[in-house]
């Protein structure tokens, strides 16, 4: 106990749970109103970006069908979605990132091509036995299935002949009316 009054307060509420958290909506899974809107915010007061005001006081936009109504989902629940210069800069932000972490990777495989044709191997051999493990799993998971379905198949074909039997029992019992 008394290490744990020496750890600051903020890092004692970093490690209690919390009862319920606000949810946010998630653009390229982070959150709208807590990172993206700050961020753009300070890009347009650094002027780099020019989002308009409107996208940024009301990011979040009802829906609508083709024909200018209200969009509901399958549920019933009105759909919304994110303005529209909102959502095309974080397309393009993602996109950019993307490419620079291809860059990134080109140059480490053509500037360090013995370091990187290493780390290719290390993997390769370290994934191995986790692809064989995960192959005899998924061959002996086919396998169950395919007894299964032939267990269950015989089943009912015994079911039918059963039937079938009791029924022509049944015939045979009953006294021809003619």
């Amino acid at each position: 106990m008394n290490k744990l009054k020496e750890t600051p307060q903020y890092i004692r509420n970093l490690l209690m749970p919390t009862t319920k958290t606000a949810q946010d909506r998630r653009v390229w899974s982070i959150p709208l109103e807590n990172v993206w809107l700050p961020f753009f915010l300070a890009t347009n007061a650094m002027g780099d970006t020019a989002i308009p005001s409107d996208a940024l006081g009301c990011p979040i936009r009802l829906a609508y069908d083709k024909d200018g109504s209200v969009k509901f989902s399958k549920t019933g629940r009105p759909v919304s979605k994110v303005a529209k210069p909102i959502a095309d800069s974080v397309n393009l932000i993602r996109q950019n990132f993307v490419a620079n972490l291809q860059d990134y990777a080109q140059q480490v495989a053509e500037g360090k091509q013995e370091e990187y044709a290493n780390q290719v191997e290390l993997a390769d051999k370290a994934g191995q036995p986790i692809r064989e493990h995960d192959r005899q799993e998924l061959k002996d998971a086919v396998q169950l299935q395919i007894e299964e379905a032939l267990r269950e198949a015989q089943e009912e074909k015994e079911a039918e002949a059963k039937a079938k039997a009791e029924a022509e029992t049944t015939q045979e019992r009953e006294p021809a009316l003619v």
